[in-house]
Formats: structure tokens, C-alpha cells, sequence
């Protein structure tokens, strides 16, 4: 759903177990949002990116791949 969120994960080598602990979700949770069958509210999407990218844009992590094609 965010291939640039992904991405950035893999680049650093940063868990989804700990975004989730982060965000004081469950990582099945987590994954059901970034998955698309939930939704990210803008405050989890600004806790992410201060948290582990804070050199990156909202508008780059949180892109999805429909907006891509544009």
C-alpha cells in the first residue's frame, strides 16, 4: 500500500514490530492498516516519520501506489 514506507523499512532495517510498538498498536494491527484494511490516521503517520525518518517527506513515506501512476 506505501512502497515507499516499505522501502525505507528494508533500507534500514527497521521491523514493522517496532513501528507498531511505537504507534501502542498490535503488529497485526499494523499490518492490517498499511495492508489497506485500515486506515492510518495522520497522527500514527507523524509519529512514524518522527520517529525512524524524520528526514523524509509525509507526502514521500505515505504515498501509495495508486498515486504513483500519476
Amino acid at each position: 500500500m506505501f512502497p515507499n514506507l516499505e522501502a525505507e523499512l528494508a533500507r534500514t532495517k527497521t521491523k514493522r514490530a517496532e513501528l507498531a510498538k511505537v504507534l501502542e498498536i498490535t503488529p497485526t494491527t499494523l499490518s492490517l492498516k498499511l495492508n489497506g484494511k485500515g486506515t492510518l490516521s495522520l497522527k500514527e503517520c507523524v509519529k512514524i516519520k518522527n520517529s525512524f525518518f524524520p528526514d523524509k517527506s509525509l507526502d514521500y513515506l505515505f504515498q501509495t501506489e495508486e498515486q504513483e501512476g500519476r
